[in-house]
């Protein structure tokens, strides 16, 4: 049973200051033709070093006219949930550490009450991962979570997560802090590459056992309700099995042996992105949904922002940030994209499925 509270969730200890947005991230070193990187034979999936997740202007955007975005008005669960069967299914994308911005969204779904409590009944919830790093409280989030699990649990829905890369990451940083390990792209660590991606001090150091074992055991690929739910927007799931339980025991059993280049390679898969988009992107999404089941695919991972191409370059004048009403919908209607860019001053989103066009 996890305890918890919003005490320390809601950030109502000594006030975060928010972390940087978009425009404050800087495009590592090694990205350039310079550094330890320079002369590697085995580029990444995009071109990019296996240490690296884009955050930035580096990140390809997508101006085609096959895509949409789903506008859709915040609706609250109702007041009386059915006695019986399944409740009404809902979706988070990436929240990292963005604890009020999270409180906010599931008041706004009517998920949780004004004091943080669940009050959707057999309601569904999934979140799709990337719980921490560049937001200023990740830890609060995982509490929340894990809070919100055994309350929804009580009143006979439930609370779930899967497994993100930056779960991947965090979980790399504390079991293995600067062990070198074999990127394929020049010697790294998890360290280093969990401070290049956001990595937060307060979050680390308020890291608990628990909060360890819960990311070690969350699974990384499920299908409810003909939705195929992952993370990441990649085919690289399909590298550890051909079923959802294969994938999900083998990530588990990775982590569990606890090898430090076996835990890199599988947090540079999960960190494989774009795979869905443009040309081909919809023959992918089938690949996975042919392949694990459901008819949709849901996933969070790449932000909203950049598949619209709403943002810039890190030299744009305008400080304005991103315009995200809701998931986007795109290779040929069969991919939703819920990261909505909270860490760069867009917008973290839950919403229920089926989504209204």
């Amino acid at each position: 049973m996890v305890e918890g509270s919003m005490t320390q969730g809601a950030g109502q200890g000594p006030e975060v200051e928010r972390t940087a947005t978009l425009r404050d991230f800087r495009v590592p070193a090694y990205v350039n033709e310079t550094g330890p990187y320079a002369d590697s034979t085995h580029p990444a999936e995009d071109g990019y070093p296996d240490a690296y997740t884009p955050t930035q202007r580096d990140l390809p955007v997508i101006n085609r006219g096959d895509t949409l975005q789903v506008t859709v008005d915040p609706t609250p669960a109702p007041a009386s949930q059915p006695t019986t069967g399944p409740g009404p299914l809902y979706v988070v994308g990436d929240v990292h550490g963005y604890l009020d911005e999270l409180v906010t969204a599931l008041q706004e779904q009517g998920l949780i009450d004004s004091a943080g409590q669940w009050c959707a009944g057999t309601a569904r919830l999934w979140f799709l991962g990337d719980f921490t790093d560049r937001g200023p409280d990740g830890i609060g989030v995982i509490d929340l979570v894990m809070r919100l699990s055994a309350e929804a649990a009580a009143a006979g829905g439930y609370c779930k997560a899967l497994m993100g890369n930056h779960e991947l990451l965090l979980l790399g940083a504390k079991r293995f802090g600067d062990t070198p390990v074999n990127s394929g792209a020049g010697t790294a660590t998890f360290q280093a590459a969990w401070l290049l991606n956001g990595g937060q001090k307060s979050d680390m150091d308020r890291l608990q056992d628990h909060h360890l074992q819960w990311m070690a055991r969350l699974d990384a690929v499920e299908e409810v309700d003909g939705y195929l739910l992952v993370h990441s927007d990649t085919t690289a799931y399909l590298d550890y099995g051909h079923s959802i339980e294969e994938v999900n025991d083998n990530v588990r059993e990775t982590l569990t042996r606890n090898d430090a280049d076996e835990c890199w390679d599988l947090f540079r898969k999960f960190t494989k992105r774009f795979s869905f988009r443009d040309e081909g992107g919809a023959d992918a999404v089938r690949s996975l949904l042919d392949t694990y089941g459901g008819t949709r695919i849901v996933h969070g991972h790449s932000p909203i922002p950049y598949l619209l191409g709403e943002v810039g370059s890190e030299d744009d004048d305008d400080t304005a940030g991103p315009v995200v009403e809701g998931p986007h919908v795109y290779a040929d209607g069969l991919a939703i994209a819920m990261d909505g860019g909270v860490t760069m001053a867009g917008k973290l989103l839950a919403r229920q499925l089926p989504l209204d066009a």
